[in-house]
């Protein structure tokens, strides 16, 4: 395999393999079943009946042949085998098409669950995992949990019926007889126990594989114009194709260790089946058994190794879907976002009253440091050297590339400042200071390391994160923009803003353009991740889906960082008219977008290294004086 595929797979952004995690076992099986535990009753109950059909058959064809040799009438033997015979199988149908549907109600229960628990996961979770790895356990991983209820384990009270039933059967024809299958019947069963083990393990590297195939093909596609602009088609081709040959050895050791099963159930029922015929031909030769016992023996071995192969291939369905639940149960079992939340009683109505007039500042910042978690910092470095990996090869391989954060390095270092109420307060800084990570924290994607920060006067970690960010309106750097429509995207954040509503935040924004162009005006498509965008124009709709949110506090990230000057010029006249009256927290590069603003907050290297306003932090902070002087300021 070639050295890029090699590495791909290697990944140290790549999750522990399957052996060496968690595993899942039968009892954390149960819980999804038990959801529809009356539809498994009424299974059960199904398959008694189907079994005691099933059982009494033979029975009456052995009377039968011993009417046929003695020359006795059939009579009433015949009707009640044919009615038998459709009862169980119109019972047998009905039966399948109960386990049909609470299969699929099992996988449709499960991948909510993962929806759910997903979906509420914290952001640094995201940060340490593959967004293609999480859609693998919801689509592939759920749909071997399917394979449970159809192929054997909800009809399993039939066939331990029908097991026991035929076993007594024989007993009662010939115990002689039965004796000389029980040991083939026995190193089967322990075998096929042995296999399941097997199964288990190799079906869960599988479903680890296809998962990291998943992620592969999500950032290829992506990123499909850089890759394209950079001309490493063929070596992105290359890497994802190495993830598909790792995901389909995966799948060849499961089929090898499935496939096993197959031929000792087979082997079983052969051997059993010639043993029987057999001694049995020498026993009615000896006239130690009638031809209609030994017929009768041979049609009740057929309803004993019928449900042993339904339990051989229970056990490797099982063993499949327990290697996909260890990995449906990690993500189940990870603590939601809300869940170390120090939530006071009437924190809620606290954080959603008005801001209080003359009292605490809105936003307070008093000795805060703060450091990613490890993992969030080996998949920011993963995801780094992968976006440079094209342009920047030979770097990579000589391995002269810098993580930006190592783990456990302090990004912000003890950091104290004051955002007034009604007031805009503008952070500013080199790459790196730390600007963007004190909105996250704000936000409560992150918990401070150490310190606090306060809402009104209130720790925001008192506060429940729901009603927290009910006060913020929030523009990331990169601007994302969701696949749907202009209005799709707008209320996001305002699901009851109206179509007029939404009419005027666009245009508020100089995307007027955009809305007319097409007859569809606000329901005009924006493509996937907004390509049918330019960038400027997918900042702008992010902007206007803030501002349509009219919360009390904006915090913009390089808000205006794709913009050209005029749209600039509009967008801040456009965020002058809907700050009126509210907190504003600004990140900028372009000082020119933020000289005019009531505080700036210098940051470099994690530290607050000056705040005033601008011409104060012209004559006092030389690290200010210099970007100021870059930029034709001074």
């Amino acid at each position: 395999m070639s050295q890029t595929a090699s590495r791909a797979r290697r990944s140290p952004f790549s999750r522990p393999r399957p052996d060496e995690g968690p595993r899942a076992t039968f009892r954390q099986l149960l819980p999804f079943l038990f959801e529809h535990k009356g539809v498994l009753v009424a299974v059960a109950v199904l398959s008694v009946v189907e079994a005691v059909a099933t059982l009494v058959q033979p029975l009456l064809i052995g009377q039968v042949i011993d009417r046929v040799q003695t020359g006795t009438a059939l009579g009433w033997l015949l009707g009640a085998l044919v009615l038998l015979v459709l009862v169980s199988s119109v019972v047998g149908a009905y039966q399948h098409y109960l386990l049909q549907k609470t299969g699929t109600a099992v996988v449709y229960s499960s991948r909510r669950k993962l929806i759910s628990r997903i979906l509420h996961l914290p952001v640094s979770e995201f940060d340490a995992r593959r967004t293609g790895d999480l859609v693998s356990r919801v689509g592939t991983d759920t749909t071997l949990l399917y394979a449970v209820l159809t192929q054997g384990l909800a009809d399993s009270v039939g066939n331990v019926l029908l097991f026991v039933g035929a076993l007594i059967a024989m007993v009662f024809i010939d115990p002689v007889l039965l004796l000389t299958i029980v040991g083939v019947i026995g190193v089967s069963a322990a075998g096929v126990g042995l296999l399941s083990g097997r199964i288990r393990v190799a079906s869960a590297q599988q479903q680890e594989r296809v998962g990291e195939l998943s992620s592969g093909v999500e950032r290829a596609i992506g990123s499909i114009r850089t890759v394209r602009a950079a001309g490493a088609t063929d070596r992105e081709q290359e890497a994802v194709s190495g993830m598909a040959t790792a995901a389909y050895h995966a799948g060849i050791r499961v089929a090898k260790a499935s496939a096993l099963v197959v031929p000792v159930a087979g082997i079983a029922m052969q051997v059993s089946l010639l043993v029987v015929l057999g001694v049995g031909g020498m026993r009615v030769a000896s006239g130690a058994l009638s031809v209609a016992e030994l017929v009768t023996f041979v049609m009740f071995l057929f309803l004993l190794i019928m449900p042993l192969a339904s339990a051989f291939g229970a056990i490797a369905s099982v063993g499949q879907a327990l290697g996909a639940l260890g990995r449906i149960q990690e993500v189940l079992d990870l603590p939601t976002e809300d869940a170390g939340d120090r939530a006071r009683e009437g924190a809620a109505a606290v954080a959603d009253a008005p801001s209080r007039e003359g009292e605490a500042a809105a936003i307070a910042f008093r000795e805060v440091r703060f450091a990613y978690p490890a993992a969030a910092v080996a998949a920011r470095e993963e995801a780094a050297r992968e976006a440079q990996r094209a342009i920047e090869r030979a770097r990579l391989e000589t391995g002269d590339a810098e993580p930006a954060d190592a783990p456990g390095r302090e990004v912000l270092r003890g950091i104290s400042f004051d955002v007034p109420r009604g007031a805009r307060v503008a952070l500013v800084g080199p790459s790196g200071a730390g600007k963007s990570t004190v909105l996250s924290l704000i936000e409560r994607f992150y918990d401070p390391t150490s310190g606090a920060i306060l809402l009104d006067g209130d720790d925001i970690r008192d506060l429940p994160r729901t009603a927290l960010r009910k006060n913020f309106g929030y523009v990331e750097q990169d601007a994302p923009t969701l696949a749907g429509s202009l209005a799709d995207n707008l209320r996001l954040a305002s699901p009851d803003a109206s179509d007029a509503e939404c009419d005027r935040a666009l245009r508020a924004v100089n995307l007027g353009e955009v809305v007319d162009r097409s007859p569809l005006g606000i329901d005009t498509a924006v493509g996937e991740d907004g390509v049918m965008l330019s960038g400027g124009e997918r900042q702008r709709l992010a902007i206007a889906r803030a501002l349509l949110a009219a919360p009390p506090i904006l915090l913009l990230d390089e808000s205006t960082s794709s913009l050209d000057g005029v749209n600039e010029q509009r967008m801040r006249e456009a965020i002058d008219a809907v700050a009126s009256g509210r907190t504003l927290i600004v990140i900028a590069h372009r000082l020119s977008t933020v000289v005019d603003s009531d505080r700036i907050v210098v940051l470099d290297h994690g530290r607050v290294v000056g705040q005033g306003t601008h011409s104060e932090l012209v004559q006092d902070v030389p690290l200010y004086r210099d970007l100021a002087k870059h930029q034709l300021l001074v």
